[in-house]
């Protein structure tokens, strides 16, 4: 029988667990591709405070479908501002899965152009603009169910290597 601990060091981290998911996975047929990590606050499934848009790989990119709710309201009726970029910063994180590095935000501007209302559905699309050296450039944008755009956003993704990530486990532990 073996004790607890070595129970521990064959299980893996949260960290590994999230490196093996962003490691260049096949979208399924229906071009599902599958979740950063379980916890993510954008596409997890498991995290209660979270987004879970479910997001489909596309010839040019990434898409996803999402309908916002009571829970990410800003001003009665609209969705708060800070969700509907955590919502395209969560987009642009599935782009890393269809060039197969791994990358941070180095910057994020969204341009607001319609309120984003509650209760209904909005298609996000991304794509990556261009790829130089450590820099992944990438645009998105939001529309309404009759195909008015109501945001954009542009990015800056720097690619790094694990150690970035590995950082993260000297102050917050497995």
């Amino acid at each position: 029988m073996s004790s607890h601990r070595e129970h521990d060091l064959a299980a893996p981290t949260t960290l590994e667990a999230w490196i093996s998911a962003m490691s260049r996975p096949q979208p399924s047929e229906s071009g599902r591709l599958p979740s950063h990590s379980p916890t993510c606050a954008g596409c997890g499934t498991e995290n209660p405070a979270g987004l879970a848009l479910q997001v489909d790989a596309t010839e040019a990119g990434v898409r996803c479908v999402h309908r916002f709710d009571h829970r990410q309201e800003g001003a009665p009726g609209i969705t708060h501002g800070g969700l509907v970029a955590a919502a395209f910063d969560d987009l642009f994180g599935f782009l890393l899965y269809r060039v197969g590095e791994l990358a941070v935000t180095r910057s994020l501007t969204v341009e607001y152009l319609r309120p984003v209302l509650l209760g209904t559905d909005y298609e996000f699309t991304a794509r990556v603009r261009d790829h130089a050296g450590r820099r992944l450039h990438v645009d998105a944008e939001a529309v309404d169910q009759v195909g008015d755009k109501v945001a954009t956003a542009h990015a800056t993704f720097i690619v790094v290597d694990l150690q970035h990530f590995e950082q993260s486990t000297a102050t917050t532990g497995p």
